[in-house]
């Protein structure tokens, strides 16, 4: 859809940016070069950055394209997961209002989805708990490695292996990658970073498919330690809140007990520290007499 709906502008783009080129292009010595005007010189860099911003790959890489098929799924990936580097964005109308509608409908329909896979890649961690803790008969411990198990294998996939191939394809060091690999998963998206920007690397025609792939499932496992995170929280305020509570009411419990404990001192014969209206003091009273 977005590829179509940029085709005219993209062909009208570089029809322009040719006309504007080529008579820069003619002049083959220096002095001619300095009769160029500069007010003619400032409309063809505006043409050239024009063209740059609407998708037009400058230096005829044909695997940079960023209105063709590949470019705009990552670009509908980017959208419905509010991502957004900025880097691309419809300049028409009707790409815009285009756009508009389909962020529109595809922000909820993407929450139901990552929310979907998150909870297959819950119930696969249940499941194989429950699995080992049945054979080896230790459920708590079976919980505690089926979960360490499906965070480090989240952390490897999802953010630090992604790295090395951003490496080799992007050319950016692993700290770079990593960089991006976090700010894109946690939808922050600088745009100082984006893959497929380079006109001077060659790009295969499977990278942004799988990247935009593993967008979706590393949204979903960092939304997953998210609500981990948040639910330890609230589990350790909720302890504490207990431990206080037990704590005053075994202070409230010693001191009833404590007060319990005392002597009635009311009616007592300060000498021998007797009652004397008692009936047995009574009687010792009366036969000692």
């Amino acid at each position: 859809m977005f590829q179509g709906r940029r085709g005219g502008s993209l062909n009208s783009c570089q029809t322009t940016l040719g006309i504007l080129i080529t008579p820069i292009a003619q002049f083959e010595s220096p002095p001619q070069a300095q009769n160029v005007s500069p007010i003619f010189t400032a409309v063809c860099l505006q043409g050239i950055i024009h063209a740059y911003k609407t998708g037009l790959a400058l230096q005829g890489n044909t695997t940079m394209g960023r209105w063709d098929m590949v470019g705009s799924f990552f670009f509908s990936v980017s959208a419905i997961t509010t991502i957004g580097y900025g880097n691309l964005s419809p300049t028409t109308a009707v790409a815009r209002v285009v756009c508009i509608f389909f962020a529109l409908f595809g922000i909820p329909l993407n929450v139901i989805l990552l929310n979907r896979i998150g909870q297959l890649m819950l119930a696969g961690v249940q499941h194989c708990s429950r699995h080992l803790g049945e054979k080896f008969r230790w459920q708590d411990g079976a919980t505690m490695l089926t979960r360490t198990c499906a965070l480090v294998t989240g952390l490897l996939l999802f953010l630090l292996l992604p790295p090395f191939l951003f490496s080799a394809i992007e050319g950016w060091t692993y700290e770079e990658g990593f960089y991006y690999s976090f700010i894109t998963l946690s939808t922050i998206g600088f745009g100082d970073y984006v893959i497929g920007m380079n006109p001077g690397r060659f790009y295969p025609s499977w990278y942004k498919n799988v990247v935009s792939l593993w967008i979706l499932f590393g949204m979903a496992w960092l939304a997953l330690v998210i609500n981990l995170c948040i639910s330890l929280l609230e589990n350790s305020s909720n302890l504490c809140h207990c431990c206080k509570k037990r704590s005053k009411d075994v202070q409230h419990g010693v001191q009833k007990h404590s007060q319990g404990c005392e002597p009635d001192q009311r009616g007592l014969d300060p000498i021998n520290n007797r009652n004397p209206n008692s009936p047995l003091v009574r009687g010792s009273l009366q036969s000692s007499q």
